[in-house]
């Protein structure tokens, strides 16, 4: 049976770790310093990512005081300019959105190279937590969860699913992408902390990556101790075959790397675990979904 690769070129990315401040412009600002940096360190970067919550302080104390509406809202109109003016696709991690239903959500828009909203994903799985002696965090005091799993179709290196942080725990959401949407990449902006970053950053990056042979992409804001909540850092891409191909540390970083499709290729024909799974065992539950693919 024939490999079916759906990464369709070399993809060039840049994931952008920095801090946030209580300043809203001055971090839409530190944004466009940072883009603009990465563009011109490597020229033919076609997708740049951003963390998790990179336009706000990371507190459900905090959520609505920086919501926005979209597609009205001051940062939706940043990441459509700063796509268009540099000719890139914006994956715009995430950003407290304030719904038609003046519900608030934690969203994530994709951008194409002319700066049009090509995705947009509100996380689904909130990140509700209780570890003793660890950490406790409770999203869903201030946030209203998405009800879609998101795929997008780039028009030029293939089909991307999106999830933001807590959502790399559930692996329904990559099996839906890769399994039913064909899409050769997952990209979870994501905040862990320095709790639970130790613990699973990795490990759940590189078992998303195994699990259904695709690249994956975790994009956290850079640590700030003068801020409550400690995001863990480590930004990193993964390969097909559960490989950090590229990594941060934990303060402010631009990590590169290129998505090369014969990665893809030869994992998934070296261990051709996407033509032996047993239907006729277990159930396919890429079958039965509620995917919002743009």
């Amino acid at each position: 049976m024939s490999i079916i690769n759906p990464l369709k070129k070399k993809l060039s990315v840049a994931l952008i770790q920095l801090k946030t401040t209580a300043n809203k412009e001055q971090n839409l600002r530190a944004v466009a310093n940072q883009i603009q940096k990465a563009i011109s360190t490597r020229s033919n970067v076609d997708l740049v990512v951003l963390p998790e919550c990179f336009n706000s302080p990371y507190s459900v104390k905090e959520f609505a005081n920086y919501a926005e509406q979209i597609p009205n809202g001051e940062t939706t109109k940043f990441l459509s300019k700063q796509a268009a003016d540099h000719g890139i696709f914006i994956v715009g991690g995430s950003f407290p959105e304030k719904g038609e239903d003046d519900k608030i959500y934690n969203t994530s828009l994709t951008f194409d190279r002319k700066g049009e909203i090509i995705a947009k994903h509100r996380k689904v799985h909130l990140f509700d937590i209780d570890i003793p002696g660890g950490i406790t965090f409770k999203e869903s005091v201030s946030l209203s969860a998405g009800n879609k799993a998101t795929v997008f179709d780039s028009g030029e290196f293939g089909k991307v699913g999106i999830g933001i942080c807590y959502d790399v725990r559930f692996p329904e959401l990559a099996i839906l992408a890769a399994r039913k949407h064909n899409a050769g990449i997952m990209i979870y902006p994501g905040a862990f902390n320095t709790v639970t970053g130790p613990l699973h950053w990795e490990l759940l990056a590189r078992s998303r990556a195994v699990d259904n042979q695709v690249f994956v992409i975790l994009c956290s804001p850079a640590r700030d101790l003068d801020f409550s909540y400690h995001a863990y850092g480590h930004s990193l891409v993964v390969d097909p075959s559960g490989n950090i191909i590229a990594e941060a540390g934990e303060g402010e970083e631009i990590v590169y790397a290129d998505l090369d499709p014969s990665l893809l290729e030869s994992a998934r024909a070296g261990i051709p675990v996407t033509t032996q799974r047993r239907y006729d065992i277990y159930p396919d539950i890429s079958e039965s979904s509620k995917v919002s693919a743009e």
